[in-house]
């Protein structure tokens, strides 16, 4: 009887070790097709990219790819080059700007709807140009942009002369900007809405029996309890600025004037498929994943020190 016992209490962990052996084949199984697709469509192509960094290819034949070594990152990264300056700067204006932009806009739109009726119609209404083609948001705003378009017609009217919007080399970046941020807000609304219906309700009403004004409430209660929410918005929005070109592509054409409005993901588009280097467009595909990846773990670590100073 007790031989018996122990026989099966020594069987029952390798029964479970089996069955959970035979779950996670299964489990594997069901996510091979996914799996599949992320390593032939992400995982390939990135490694390729890297090894054609190191080489000089014009591209379609692959055997013609000759390795290059650090010629296209020394090429890149020269100070006398124009990727540095202006092209990797005005990525980062351009990211700065419209993220600085959109998470301040998407905020106080977001808290402005949690106040109205009909919250749902407002939501749909800003979510608009997220679901609207980049092709029919920059054409409909280079038109307002344009000298005999709506905003110099409103800036005339008030005794304004008109300004060059795409045209002038200072106002060029900060029009595209804006058009940019104004198309990411509706997308940080949506998340930032569920952000603050996840607020408890009790907080506003303790602190309106203590006194504090709606004002304190949104510094003192929403904001810090809305930093997981505003978190990912800064990180999304930032990969999503930096890696922004098409507005630019339909706004002003060619980056221009005179380079002003172009960026790291233009200039490796041109590279590749106008100019054929493939090795100095993949190099600067590599260099702008560094700044990229570099600027989200600073993100990271920021809030995560925020979040150990104010816990």
């Amino acid at each position: 009887m007790t031989t018996a016992i122990r026989v099966g209490a020594l069987r029952a962990p390798a029964a479970r070790a089996s069955g959970l052996h035979r779950e996670g084949r299964a489990a594997y199984l069901f996510l091979a097709p996914s799996l599949l697709f992320f390593c032939i469509f992400l995982i390939l192509p990135f490694l390729f990219a890297i090894a054609l960094a190191f080489s000089d290819w014009g591209g379609f034949d692959l055997g013609t790819i000759e390795w290059a070594g650090f010629a296209n990152f020394s090429e890149v990264l020269s100070l006398d080059g124009a990727f540095v300056r202006p092209i990797l700067v005005n990525t980062l204006m351009f990211a700065f700007g419209s993220v600085l932009l959109a998470t301040v806009g998407s905020v106080l739109v977001a808290h402005c709807i949690e106040q109205l009726h009909f919250q749902g119609f407002w939501r749909v209404l800003y979510f608009l140009p997220v679901v609207a083609t980049v092709v029919a948001i920059g054409n409909v705003w280079k038109m307002m942009y344009q000298p005999a378009g709506l905003i110099n017609g409103v800036l005339n009217k008030l005794g304004v002369n008109s300004i060059g919007f795409l045209s002038d080399a200072s106002y060029a970046l900060p029009s595209v900007t804006v058009v940019h941020a104004w198309a990411s807000i509706g997308g940080a609304v949506l998340i930032l809405t569920a952000g603050l219906k996840a607020i408890p309700l009790m907080y506003y009403e303790a602190a309106a029996v203590d006194g504090a004004s709606p004002g304190r409430m949104f510094w003192q209660i929403t904001l810090p309890l809305l930093r997981p929410s505003l978190l990912f918005v800064l990180i999304t929005q930032f990969i999503g600025g930096l890696q922004s070109f098409a507005l630019i592509i339909v706004m002003t054409g060619d980056g221009g004037p005179v380079n002003a409005t172009n960026v790291a993901a233009f200039e490796m588009y041109q590279q590749a498929f106008k100019f054929g280097a493939w090795g100095t467009a993949s190099a600067m595909a590599m260099v702008l994943f560094v700044v990229i990846f570099a600027i989200t773990l600073l993100q990271l670590w920021i809030a995560r020190r925020r979040g150990e100073e104010t816990s």
